[in-house]
């Protein structure tokens, strides 16, 4: 067909002139729009095991459409559910989320468009986009749950004996309103049989489950601005059972434009192919960006560590769970130590699990699932020591120190403001100090946990110092690697690690700056358990996001605070661990939340995610106080939670591109290298 036969006539001089591909792997079907010689060319297929062979079914129906070859295309852009998967040998190519995809089509068919629904096989989105560029302003999409997508339609009309698409002009013939009430898609297909044994028609069924899923859809809509020119993409777009519940729910019409709106995200793809055909200046930004010191050194040292840790002989070992735990103690009574702090597989968290409720956290599972394991690291340890901040911890240890290694327990106040409180945890320190001598057979003498708190005070100033190059429009260091640094922290000697430190920041010193445009992120919330990197890999493998700072307790937050300095050396640790970053756990909670504003202020970052793991007690509950902070500062803020079976990676990594993408759009392309 031709450019003009579908394309708004508003936007059709915008119509890339180079012969370009998109490309849409869904999770149902795939689907391709080629643009060549003014006409679009299309085609789709049922996505097959294989992306790559999907893809290369749809180029052999787009050849012989167009009668050109692979080695006539310009440039292609990828998106959908297998984008990742797909390569095109010889062929500049790039991968964009299905949001800004489908915006993209949406406009250039409709070039009043604001509103967006998409509903696919596997998910439904809400998408608000700006009608002058067609750029994706806000979105919104359903998580894990099947409800309202393809896939439960699909069973829905099997259940009632329907073809898929006999089942929207089914709905349209119902003659009464069935309330579909169930909300999860497993008690949704109960109710359908039930209502099916007590006789009622498909027809009347067909438009009760549409209606119920259209709400679900609604939700979606309720953050994002619902205005007219709305448009309905994705693979449920074709069923005219499911526009007419939305229209009915929306009070809205739903555009219909000249093109099947199943195209509209591979169009969206091949117009952005257009675009970045023409780009030229990308190279010598990546060029510059790839210039980041080489810290695998540092990682064989810490892995060198930790199998000395797990072999000594020569002195008792403790493992803690909690940053608020003195370290300078542990060293003063010559107790080796390292913190209890990796992530664990899907099978070590279920270990866990038998031990504590389902509804804690996968670190909390991790800790007991590594040592029902047998994981060297934990099995080789004398004792744990906790010093108390989360309830899931403290059941945690209880756990531990029933089943496998003892536990002593320590109470850290959740004020600190009174010196009644701050003599109160002094006494707490002395308490660990006598614990820690009568385990290690050593005294700890003054003069010993001076020494201790000077080396460690020079140790964490250090490591401060290395983060504060991360200023710089270049950091010379990523995130990963400054978690590695902080990793070193809880793995190596403090006296071993100082001159390591201060190698490294000399190293990190001479990597040039630059003035290449940067995203600058945040990572916020709680901790990111070591491993646990998932968040960290997915953003770094974007050009041009750098990850400059993080607020958690594995991040620089135990490391920005310096010491004040006391006569008493006790009453000095004891205010060093209260006076640190304060986790979400204490009181009040305004202190954390202007520490974690003031850091990003600090590093000047253009955005935040706030990252925490699922039933996390202090970060999941309090985190509308940490985004609201972020809203208020006009700081773009992403909430992700998360856990470690991997089993959304694929969904927060879109959410990701996306979040970029808008906010890239947001500061007026200034970082148009995203």
């Amino acid at each position: 067909m031709k450019n003009y036969e579908v394309i708004d006539s508003a936007l059709i001089a915008e119509v890339p002139a180079k012969t370009v591909l998109g490309i849409d792997i869904g999770s149902r079907n795939a689907k391709a729009a080629l643009l060549h010689n003014g006409e679009i060319f299309t085609a789709i297929t049922a996505t097959g095991l294989r992306m790559q062979e999907t893809a290369e079914e749809l180029l052999e129906s787009l050849f012989e459409q167009s009668g050109i070859a692979l080695e006539g295309i310009k440039y292609v852009v990828c998106t959908g559910y297998g984008r990742v998967s797909l390569q095109f040998a010889g062929i500049p190519s790039e991968i964009q989320t299905e949001i800004s995809c489908h915006a993209m089509g949406a406009h250039f068919l409709n070039a009043g468009t604001k509103t967006i629904i998409d509903i696919g096989g596997q998910d439904a989105k809400g998408i608000q986009i700006d009608p002058a560029t067609g750029k994706v302003i806000k979105f919104r999409m359903n998580d894990k749950c099947a409800a309202g997508t393809g896939r439960f339609l699909e069973r829905a009309a099997l259940l009632l004996d329907l073809k898929l698409k006999d089942f929207g002009p089914a709905a349209l013939r119902a003659t009464k309103e069935i309330d579909v009430s169930s909300q999860c898609v497993v008690f949704a297909e109960s109710e359908v049989v039930s209502l099916r044994a007590k006789g009622e028609s498909p027809e009347n069924i067909a438009a009760g489950v549409l209606f119920a899923s259209a709400r679900r859809v609604v939700s979606l809509l309720n953050t994002i601005p619902l205005e007219a020119d709305l448009v309905f993409t994705g693979g449920v777009s074709n069923n005219v059972g499911m526009k007419h519940a939305l229209e009915q729910l929306l009070g809205h019409p739903i555009v219909i434009p000249k093109l099947n709106m199943v195209f509209a995200g591979a169009l969206g793809a091949a117009i952005s192919a257009g675009r970045l055909s023409e780009e030229t200046e990308r190279v010598r930004g990546q060029e510059a960006a790839a210039q980041k010191a080489d810290l695998s050194d540092l990682t064989r040292k810490i892995n060198d560590a930790e199998l000395s840790f797990i072999e000594r002989q020569d002195a008792k070992k403790v493992g803690y769970l909690c940053t608020y735990t003195p370290v300078e103690i542990l060293s003063a009574a010559g107790i080796a130590h390292s913190r209890l702090a990796k992530c664990g597989t899907p099978d070590v968290v279920a270990r866990g699990e038998t031990f504590v409720k389902s509804v804690f956290c996968d670190i909390t599972k991790s800790i007991i699932g590594h040592f029902a394991a047998e994981d060297p690291q934990y099995d080789a340890l004398d004792q744990v020591a906790v010093f108390y901040t989360c309830d899931s911890m403290r059941a945690t240890a209880d756990a531990i120190d029933h089943y496998y290694k003892p536990v002593n327990g320590y109470t850290v106040p959740r004020g600190s403001e009174k010196e009644t409180v701050r003599e109160m945890f002094r006494q707490q320190l002395l308490c660990f100090k006598c614990d820690m001598e009568t385990l290690s057979g050593n005294l700890i003498s003054d003069e010993s946990i001076r020494e201790q708190l000077d080396i460690h005070k020079k140790l964490r100033k250090q490591i401060k110092e290395i983060s504060a190059l991360r200023k710089r429009n270049n950091p010379p260091i990523s995130g990963s690697d400054f978690l590695e640094i902080t990793r070193a922290f809880r793995t190596i000697p403090a006296a071993e690690l100082l001159p390591e430190m201060q190698d490294i920041y000399k190293r990190l010193h001479c990597i040039p700056n630059d003035d290449v445009p940067r995203v600058r992120l945040m990572i916020a919330g709680g901790m990111m358990a070591d491993g646990d990197r998932l968040l960290l890999s997915l953003l770094e493998s974007i050009p041009f996001v750098e990850v400059v700072v993080e607020d958690h307790c594995t991040g620089l937050s135990p490391f920005y605070n310096e010491t004040a300095p006391d006569d008493d050396p006790w009453t000095e640790l004891a205010n060093a661990y209260l006076d640190q970053a304060p986790c979400a756990r204490q009181y009040p909670l305004q202190k954390r939340v202007d520490f974690m504003s003031g850091l990003a202020e600090e590093y000047k970052v253009d955005a935040v995610i706030f990252n925490y793991l699922k039933f996390c007690p202090c970060y999941g509950i309090t985190k509308n106080s940490f985004m609201k902070r972020f809203q208020q500062m006009g700081i773009p803020v992403l909430e992700i939670d998360s856990d470690y079976s991997q089993g959304n990676v694929g969904q927060i990594k879109t959410r990701l591109e996306a979040f970029l993408e808008v906010l890239n759009e947001n500061q007026g392309g200034v970082k148009n290298c995203v």
